[in-house]
């Protein structure tokens, strides 16, 4: 079976790690894959490739293609000739953007409304969160979150992880793995919530446009690992941190309350995120700062969860949810 991925490849490794990492992952079951980037940003941009792209399919022959990201899937949609289509859906593309004042932005709106009726016409739609599937509809769905590939997150000693990126033994490190200048990622609750703490031996640690595999220095490192996003799908950073068996502390969004359970040593803050009120705003900071003290006093004491036992329960690994995706993609080659 010959498949074509596309995707945006405007990360500093092109094709994001996570889209790659699942292509990876294919490739260990015989699948033909190859991948067509979108470069540049913007919607006349992306409408920019489909002439390129149709071009690309005209001298390749795929039996389908999968496009990651709701704007990807327009594109295809608008290139295809006889390829069967899948999109993924991740997030924001179907649930809005937020902007600088932690709002949903109109433009984000906009576009929701138009992935909502071009995904009438796919062959078949994955969305990584029963919350997203509640928004699509459609019976060709199924809902796969992104797998975590538990061969490339292993256990590193701390000792080993913190000398590797300079980090002094005695700090108390709280990793934040995504890029603070992204708002729906909020990183100023996280900034509040250990500022409220007042302790000096903390550490807060933005970690992004690192490679995949050097993040398991980082999680190996940290005592701690903190999302404060408004909205998600189903957060990689919390699969991969969890098959470091790392104490986690996040807001209840996307998929992180099913996918976490309830080990010790991780948390799930319970106050309403997308309330903006300046009353909830306080609330979340003081509950955050709550449970960030109960995860690092657990870390202090008990050292790591079982949250990489928990991966492999719900089968989130990344070579069970390939078998998965396979799967639809027989069932759609077929009809």
């Amino acid at each position: 079976m010959k498949i074509l991925f596309v995707a945006s490849g405007n990360s500093k490794f092109g094709i994001s790690p996570l889209v790659k990492s699942q292509g990876e992952s294919l490739r260990k079951f015989s699948i033909e894959l190859g991948y067509f980037p979108i470069l540049g940003k913007g919607i006349i941009n992306y409408f920019k490739h489909i002439s390129h792209l149709k071009k690309h399919l005209k001298n390749n022959q795929y039996d389908l293609i999968h496009a990651h990201y709701g704007l990807c899937g327009i594109v295809e949609q608008l290139s295809r000739g006889k390829e069967k289509l899948v999109v993924s859906f991740m997030g924001d593309d179907l649930i809005g953007a937020v902007n600088i004042s932690g709002n949903y932005s109109l433009f984000g709106n906009t576009l929701v409304l138009v992935n909502k009726l071009f995904l009438r016409k796919y062959d078949y739609v994955i969305v990584k969160s029963n919350e997203l599937s509640e928004k699509v509809n459609s019976e060709n769905k199924e809902v796969i979150p992104n797998g975590v590939d538990l061969s490339v997150f292993f256990k590193v000693q701390k000792q080993e992880a913190r000398e590797k990126l300079n980090i002094e033994a005695n700090k108390r490190l709280v990793i934040f793995v995504s890029n603070p200048a992204h708002e729906e990622k909020n990183f100023k609750l996280a900034k509040g919530a250990l500022d409220k703490l007042g302790k000096k031996n903390l550490q807060l640690l933005p970690v992004y446009n690192v490679e995949q595999e050097q993040l398991k220095y980082y999680y190996g490192a940290a005592d701690l690992l903190i999302l404060t996003s408004y909205h998600e799908g189903s957060p990689n950073v919390i699969k991969e941190a969890m098959a470091y068996n790392c104490p986690i502390v996040s807001t209840d969004a996307g998929d992180v309350r099913w996918v976490i359970g309830e080990p010790a040593g991780c948390y799930v803050i319970s106050e309403k995120i997308k309330d903006k009120s300046k009353k909830n705003e306080v609330a979340l900071i003081e509950e955050k700062s709550k449970k960030i003290k109960a995860a690092l006093e657990f870390a202090e004491l008990v050292g790591r969860t079982k949250g990489r036992e928990r991966i492999i329960e719900l089968g989130l690994d990344s070579e069970t949810v390939a078998k998965k995706i396979i799967g639809i993609y027989k069932k759609v080659t077929a009809n």
